[in-house]
């Protein structure tokens, strides 16, 4: 497939003004909101403005720091695949796309291949489905393709070990473990996303605090005493804010709690055993529903990502959790907290373990595929250091190779980075989708039911009970 660029999509142009600094922010909302583009793709077209100059210079289009086909070839020692054409999904047309076409260009000019990039849907659900459909035809339309964090156990079956194409670099251990499924490497990290906890320093600094909390004791006691100061001029101000919501995004800051509390994950990673229903959980969801009401407002069990930002960054909260990419809008200009919070892990409820959980894609090969070594050194390109490198500086990718955290280029374009390597390194932790395979989803939506059913006013305890019992019936079907 080969794209046209004469004629490039709306949604790229807006992206590429937004990255460049020819649009000021409410131009940007004006024509994201003509085009109709979900909160998420607006976040990620905000996120380029707020880089500016630091993404991509002026007059230089996506792909400018990507290293040229010589410096590449000495440090990869990329195999030759003259004429050898395949293909690799990847998601729908972005405002990234340009820059990951460059990086197909790039291999293509390197190897002699001709690597094709063919995009998937929109939804990612839509585009698993499809995938799901192809392999159990053992068709080979796809031969590799990015694949979400929570997919490696439902594709096992389809993958080829990767292993052996492994990239050098130091990988976060807790990523490989979710993309290995028995002795296989299902698929090689490539960019990741992590829980963080955003605290506001002037508050922190104003109320007498020496630091941001670092257990869940010592945020609801910070929570409290700010606001009880703040509200007497600002009635609206509330303690903190997460996603309470009944949807995959309360799968994840809920495991947050349970694991940061002892209570381990959801399904054993070895035994298999649903170890859901133990005091330590129930007392992580008890706490949590303390919250509800108190140092948060009433309608967080309502909130996703978006909603939990909007109040942070309009400046009417002391603590939030969300995912890297508020960090960026919260630095814009115009926003209300610039230069006024911080990141970091987010707090241990036994005084000793953290836990983030763990986002990203990865790349997949296809069993099916018969080009599977052309497909396979094209993953190890794409997921290399360099290749890594040049994604966390222009599009925001988080890297999964540690070294690229202190990387003296990767911080001049993101310095927040660098308050980032502690949260993969050591409290990273995976949803249970390896375990589940192809009924994860359905264990996440009891999880996250379940889960939102206490923070309204359910039984704790009885709930979790019901909760553990409904997914060993699930697990039971494996």
């Amino acid at each position: 497939m080969r794209r046209n660029y004469l004629n490039p999509n709306p949604v790229n142009n807006l992206y590429r003004d937004a990255l460049h600094g020819r649009l000021t922010r409410r131009q940007i909302m004006k024509r994201g909101t003509a085009l109709g583009l979900s909160s998420a793709l607006m976040g990620t077209i905000l996120r380029a403005e707020s880089l500016g100059a630091q993404g991509t210079p002026e007059g230089r289009e996506l792909g400018w720091s990507i290293p040229d086909a010589e410096t590449l070839q000495e440090e990869l020692q990329l195999g030759d695949f003259a004429g050898v054409t395949f293909n690799y999904m990847g998601g729908a047309d972005s405002p990234t796309t340009p820059f990951t076409e460059a990086l197909f260009a790039r291999f293509n000019e390197i190897t002699g291949a001709n690597a094709t990039l063919v995009q998937g849907a929109e939804s990612t659900t839509d585009r698993l489905q499809f995938m799901l459909q192809t392999f159990a035809a053992q068709a080979a339309d796809i031969d590799a393709a990015d694949i979400d964090v929570i997919w490696p156990g439902i594709l096992a079956s389809h993958a080829v070990d990767l292993s052996d194409a492994m990239p050098e670099g130091d990988f976060f251990e807790a990523i490989v473990q979710n993309n290995t499924a028995g002795d296989k490497l299902v698929g090689i990290p490539m960019f990741t996303d992590a829980g963080l906890l955003y605290s506001r320093t002037d508050l922190l600094e104003e109320y007498g605090f020496e630091g941001p909390p670092t257990t869940w004791d010592e945020l609801e006691e910070m929570a409290q005493a700010i606001m009880e100061g703040e509200t007497a001029d600002t009635p609206q101000f509330t303690g903190f804010v997460w996603q309470g919501n009944a949807y995959e995004g309360l799968t994840c800051d809920a495991l947050e709690w349970q694991y940061s509390h002892g209570g381990g994950q959801i399904i054993d990673p070895e035994t298999l055993e649903v170890t859901l229903n133990n005091e330590q959980a129930i007392a992580a969801f008890e706490r949590a529903k303390g919250w509800v009401g108190t140092i948060s407002p009433e309608a967080v069990t309502g909130y996703m990502e978006e909603d939990a930002r909007a109040v942070f960054q309009g400046g009417n909260a002391a603590f939030m959790r969300n995912w890297p990419y508020a960090y960026s809008l919260g630095q814009s200009e115009g926003s209300a907290i610039k230069d006024k919070f911080t990141v970091g892990q987010l707090p241990t409820g036994d005084g000793e373990t953290h836990a983030a959980t763990l986002g990203g894609w990865q790349a997949f090969v296809s069993t099916y595929s018969q080009n599977q070594e052309a497909a396979k050194e094209f993953c190890r390109f794409m997921c290399s250091a360099p290749v890594q490198k040049a994604r966390a500086i222009e599009v925001a990718n988080l890297p999964t190779i540690g070294s690229l955290y202190q990387d003296p280029d990767v911080l001049a374009a993101q310095p927040y980075y660098e308050l980032l390597f502690d949260v993969f390194a050591g409290g990273a932790v995976p949803r249970p989708s390896t375990q589940a395979a192809d009924l994860y989803n359905e264990v996440s939506i009891t999880y996250f039911t379940g889960v939102n059913q206490i923070l309204t006013g359910a039984d704790a305890a009885s709930t979790t009970e019901s909760m553990a019992a409904e997914i060993e019936d699930i697990m039971s079907d494996l």
